[in-house]
């Protein structure tokens, strides 16, 4: 069966989406309570005097204007209906205000070995409302998201009037992702090992023979590709995007780890950098087990958050929640319905969304009843059953790529029996990770500096209790930055900008009049 254009996105309904999940996942990987408005006042804290306008107080470059769009060099197909039909979640804008197009655009492969060489087709989505011109401005996700064009469109869908009357969302999938030259190296049975296995398994030889096997397959078949899938060539796909849609500059919104090809894009086109907003960011630490501790200890507390949310409502799981997800992780290494692995993975996605909070409640529950195809359904991007292929081969490429970080077996042992007892439920699931990576090439090319040097003012977003890009993480990337201004959301979930009012207005004051907040404004949950 031929795979879907771009433009045929939208043909995948939510229903579908759900059907394929169902029939899908399971078979494939074997062979709560959202969070309400606050009557809080809009800005707890201010940490320093206001800074006018595209101005700021340090020695940095002063933030530049939107600039004058010159020709739109895409060939634009009209994806519309079908792209509203496949966004099946919950929105705050009437989807009918928003129009979708889609298009390809060539990038060049630019391999490590074949330098500037070498053709990508990249799928990329403008989502945009209103007449006359719009300004570009560019969303960026987490290499294991959704594709990058599912995200731009969902965000299109979240935020104000006021930024889609300036500015058009284009949303691409990134290489190896989605309708981008989607990368499918790792054997299926060997895809489900990796994903499935047991976070509290003390014998990791099973996986890392599995990551072995997942690393020679993708180098047999990706021969030199294998090193182009990695965030700083993900920067030149987005300077060939913003060329082709004819910005003078490159104005960017990035969420999590997509964080990074913003900040390789500053070091490779300084001078090209617009406005850009950092939601999230991974911690700049060079050490794989730094970030990844991190984020364990991140997935810890949103568990912690998303319990006490649940207690305070009519919550499944009794007054327990964090038990009650321990003890179904033990079920299910006794009955095999889904393998734990796979329903740790699937909690860790949930917890990133926490208007879906109620629903993972329920699927918890379910699944700890016996019905476990509502919680399979949370592994999302991941699965080979969901409507788009597994981002598990790109993630497993770009991850490894981005970093020079090699451990030896027993050092990754060790590591993986002491985050089991810090962090009970993910210390295992996020350790697996340098397992992945243990059994790829070394990266041999330095990896960007996070610091953006030189840029203009830089808005950087962190959100208090987050699963993917912890808060403390994302305040040591600030701090490195000269020229970043910080604002942070007492709230919870992966991403703030399109769920808390406060944060996502300072965003679009910053994005549509290039007004700088003050540094340290604290938004509330």
């Amino acid at each position: 069966m031929a795979r879907a254009r771009p433009g045929m996105l939208g043909a995948r309904t939510g229903t579908a989406r759900r059907a394929v999940l169902l029939a899908a996942v399971l078979p494939a990987l074997l062979a709560g309570c959202t969070v309400g408005p606050s009557d809080r006042p809009a800005v707890l804290a201010r940490d320093g005097g206001p800074q006018p306008s595209g101005t700021t107080s340090r020695d940095e470059a002063p933030l530049p204007p939107l600039g004058t769009q010159s020709d739109d060099l895409v060939s634009w197909n009209d994806c519309d209906q079908g792209t509203r039909r496949a966004l099946d979640t919950p929105r705050r804008r009437d989807a009918r205000a928003v129009r979708y197009s889609c298009a390809t655009i060539a990038s060049t492969l630019d391999a490590p070995q074949l330098p500037e060489r070498g053709v990508l087709r990249i799928a990329v989505l403008k989502a945009e409302s209103g007449g006359g011109d719009k300004i570009p401005l560019l969303v960026v996700n987490d290499i294991d998201g959704e594709p990058g064009t599912v995200f731009a469109a969902r965000l299109a869908a979240q935020l104000p009037d006021e930024v889609l009357e300036r500015f058009a969302l284009v949303g691409f999938d990134r290489r190896g992702t989605g309708e981008s030259n989607p990368t499918d190296c790792v054997p299926p049975g060997v895809r489900g090992d990796m994903l499935g296995f047991d976070p509290a398994a003390t014998d990791l030889d099973p996986l890392f023979d599995a990551a072995r096997e997942a690393g020679q397959e993708c180098a047999l078949i990706l021969k030199n590709q294998q090193g182009a899938l990695d965030t700083w060539r993900t920067a030149g796909d987005l300077d060939e995007i913003r060329r082709q849609l004819g910005s003078p500059f490159l104005h960017v919104l990035a969420r999590g780890e997509g964080s990074r090809v913003a900040q390789a894009y500053a070091q490779r086109f300084t001078d090209k950098l617009g406005r850009v907003v950092l939601d999230g960011t991974p911690d700049p630490s060079q050490q794989a087990q730094t970030v990844l501790e991190g984020r364990a200890a991140g997935a810890e507390a949103t568990l912690d958050a998303f319990a006490r949310d649940c207690r305070s409502r009519n919550c499944p799981l009794g007054d327990d929640p964090r038990g009650a997800v321990l003890r179904l992780l033990d079920t299910l290494r006794q009955d095999g319905a889904l393998p734990p692995g796979l329903a740790a993975r699937a909690i860790l996605a949930g917890l990133g969304e926490p208007d879906r909070w109620s629903a993972l409640a329920k699927a918890i529950s379910d699944a700890r009843d016996g019905d476990v195809r509502p919680l399979a359904e949370f592994v999302g991007p991941l699965s080979m059953g969901n409507p788009y292929p597994s981002v598990l081969d790109a993630t497993l490429a770009t991850t490894c790529n981005d970093t020079g970080t090699r451990l030896a077996p027993q050092r990754i042992a060790e590591l993986a029996d002491d985050w089991r007892q810090q962090h009970p439920v993910f210390g295992g699931l996020l350790a697996q990770r340098l397992v992945w990576c243990s059994q790829w090439p070394v990266r041999r090319e330095p990896v960007a500096d996070p610091a953006m040097r030189g840029a203009p003012p830089v808005l950087v977003v962190s959100t208090a209790t987050d699963p993917r890009t912890p808060e403390l993480g994302t305040k040591r990337t600030a701090q490195q930055m000269p020229s970043s201004v910080r604002i942070g959301w007492e709230g919870a979930g992966h991403g703030a900008v399109g769920r808390s009012d406060c944060v996502t207005e300072q965003v679009t004051g910053f994005l549509v009049d290039g007004s700088v907040p003050s540094q340290g404004v604290t938004c509330p949950p």
